[in-house]
């Protein structure tokens, strides 16, 4: 994972960008590195405190991996500084962003600040002191805060105290009539007699601290999810422990040693940063919509099958009892497809039913879809969501989502036990005369119409019987008591999906002609890799195309000569997963879903995988495919050593080139 956030900053570092793009993937990198110590390193220090036994494949321990870990993510976290402070911040300027030093403002903007600080900030700042009467105060996740040191002037006695930076408000506030931004941190700073009336401030410092985010459930033992999890959730205000302190360079020793000690963590986990704190905060800043913005902000299309004359509205169930519909996101619009696809099915006075699993979805008043759901369920409709309320990091989100379905009448349920539903999934069944007919969508992506703005997803639209009926199975197995697996049409999680990717690369190693190429976020399942080694030795050639995690080694004399792996890393999030078997001579098959190549995927969660064999959309498939294999723009290789970027003289940027392809489809070419 780190090198996947190695490769984002490259992006970073590319000055052949905008300085806004530069700042977004500074921002992504931030915000990575945060979740990657909330879970990862979190994990690894449970085990190390644990003594657990034991290695990891490349045979390191708890500590030594925590050990490597730290060195790398030092040098990332420094460049990503560097970076920033020294390139990207200067900039800025030309986008209109000016971000200031609170000691470079001139004496009528500190006025201006002062009485945005009066207003606005002070009235929600709460200043902790510790001394005997009050303890340290607790920290929470990613907060950003002041460690203020006081003393009184008539004893000399010296306190410590904190000053938490209020999460609810900008963390760069603007100067009236322009687009300079002061980091809120140091406006408060400023003002911090303010909070310290007749106290003398001697020292004031930023620091920032990380903590265990992964929320575990005893799903056997608990009688109400939903209630349960609110009150893990509520615990977890308190709960978790401590895995990284970030402070600014300025920060003297002692006070370093002050947070260190009552957070219970030791040197190696502490972070010095010669600049701005959390830079993932960036992201407010790259959303501004200036001109420049406008300009970089990508459009996406409405794929011309849903399209409709502007006087009538789209009938997209019409469509789909004549043809299967792939969309493409964000080239394709989620607005006018997906979510309009739910939306038409709400309103139809001949829809009986809607079925839907919601894994990831927007905050609560944010989710057009779900909100089509309310108004399906208050109609009238048989209305069933399946809420994954551990999907990690949007708990309390799932939560109130929940809360919102079952007051309209919607049937809330969570899922398997002992499994999270991964799958992204929508059922509609309707009423057609004297018969019923199902449509369904199969996804790879969530339901999250922000995110399908900058995640790369496929989905299929389709009322084919076959498909549909499976998507039915599903429901019933996740919504009542079903342990089978007897699908027509798709490959299902846990159970059947292994084996039936583990069957169609065998089958590839025994063809004479094997071919083989997979598009996914993850890759390190022992058992597929094993697979794609043999296959590789038995001459099938091998084209992966790995976002993230990649634990499979290309390239190495006989083991894996005819494997080739690449990662596509721009502006867009890719997170498809599309698995083609089989050389164009023979027809190749091609399937896609939300499971990537892991043990957790193929064991730990329910995922749906689906093929598509409509001649029309299995192009659409190949050509996706094909775009990211001549990539020399965004594409890294990995190679027996690591990851190098590709340098060709094509120039063909996957991005770009989907985006151009899309509309040209929109205007009929």
């Amino acid at each position: 994972m780190l090198d996947y956030n190695a490769r984002i900053l490259a992006c970073a570092e590319d000055e052949s960008r905008s300085p806004l793009e530069r700042a977004r993937f500074l921002a992504i990198l931030g915000r990575n590195l945060d979740e990657f110590f909330q879970i990862r390193v979190s994990g690894l220090r449970e085990q190390f405190i644990a003594d657990v036994p034991g290695t990891s494949p490349d045979g390191m321990t708890p500590r030594e991996q925590l050990d490597a870990i730290r060195a790398r993510a030092q040098r990332l976290v420094a460049r990503q500084t560097e970076i920033f402070e020294k390139h990207v911040r200067p900039q800025l300027q030309s986008d209109g962003i000016r971000i200031t030093d609170w000691t470079d403002l001139k004496k009528a903007q500190r006025e201006e600040l002062h009485g945005v600080f009066e207003e606005r900030v002070y009235p929600v700042l709460t200043p902790l002191a510790v001394d005997p009467a009050h303890p340290f105060p607790y920290i929470s996740d990613l907060s950003l805060n002041l460690a203020v040191v006081v003393r009184d002037p008539d004893t000399g006695v010296r306190r410590f105290a904190r000053v938490k930076v209020p999460p609810r408000l900008p963390r760069f506030l603007k100067l009236s009539g322009s687009r300079r931004y002061v980091p809120l941190e140091q406006v408060i700073a400023a003002h911090a007699e303010r909070l310290f009336p007749g106290m003398k401030i001697v020292a004031r410092h930023p620091f920032r601290v990380t903590r265990d985010a992964d929320v575990e459930v005893e799903v056997d033992e608990a009688d109400d999810l939903l209630e349960t999890l609110e009150s893990l959730l509520r615990g977890r205000q308190r709960a978790p422990e401590a895995v990284r302190l970030e402070v600014a360079k300025t920060m003297p020793q002692r006070l370093r040693s002050i947070l260190l000690r009552e957070l219970r963590l030791s040197s190696s986990d502490l972070y010095v940063i010669d600049g701005l704190l959390n830079l993932g905060d960036l992201w407010s800043l790259t959303e501004q919509r200036g001109p420049a913005a406008k300009r970089s902000r990508p459009v996406g299309v409405t794929p011309p099958e849903l399209g409709a004359p502007l006087s009538e509205p789209p009938d997209i169930l019409s469509t789909l009892q004549e043809r299967d519909v792939l969309v493409h996101h964000p080239y394709d619009r989620f607005s006018t497809s997906v979510e309009a696809f739910v939306d038409q099915a709400a309103d139809d006075a001949d829809v009986l039913a809607i079925k839907q699993t919601i894994y990831r979805t927007s905050d609560e008043g944010e989710a057009p879809v779900v909100r089509s759901l309310v108004r399906a369920a208050e109609s009238g409709k048989e209305v069933v969501a399946l809420v994954e309320l551990t999907a990690r990091g949007d708990e309390e989100a799932n939560i109130a989502w929940a809360r919102t379905l079952e007051k309209a009448g919607v049937h809330v349920v969570y899922g398997v036990v002992g499994l999270k539903t991964h799958a992204k999934i929508v059922l509609v069944v309707r009423q057609e005369g004297d018969r019923i007919r199902r449509y369904c969508h199969v996804g790879t992506g969530n339901y999250n119409p922000e995110t399908a703005t900058i995640y790369e997803d496929v989905g299929l639209l389709s009322s084919d019987v076959e498909l549909a009926a499976d998507v039915a199975d599903l429901f019933n197995r996740l919504t009542g008591y079903s342990n089978g697996n007897g699908y027509r049409r798709v490959l299902v999680a846990p159970g059947m999906l292994r084996p039936r990717l583990l069957e169609l690369i065998h089958g590839e190693a025994e063809a004479p002609d094997g071919r083989i190429v997979m598009k996914m976020n993850s890759l390190a399942d022992p058992e597929v890799i094993d697979a794609l080694y043999a296959a590789s030795n038995a001459g099938t050639e091998i084209d992966l195309v790995v976002r993230g995690i990649c634990c499979l080694r290309p390239g190495v004399k006989g083991m894996s000569e005819r494997i080739r792996v690449r990662s596509i890393v721009g502006r867009f999030l890719e997170h498809s997963r599309i698995f083609r078997f089989g050389n164009d001579e023979r027809g190749p098959r091609y399937y896609i879903g939300s499971a990537d190549l892991m043990p957790r995927n193929l064991d730990h969660r329910v995922e749906c995988v689906a093929p598509v064999t409509d001649p029309a959309l299995t192009a659409r498939l190949a050509e996706i495919l094909e775009v990211n294999l001549a990539d020399d723009v965004l594409a890294w290789e990995l190679t027996p050593d690591g990851w190098r970027k590709v340098k060709t003289k094509a120039g063909i940027n996957t991005h770009q080139r989907l985006q151009e392809l899309a509309e040209k489809r929109a205007l009929g070419a």
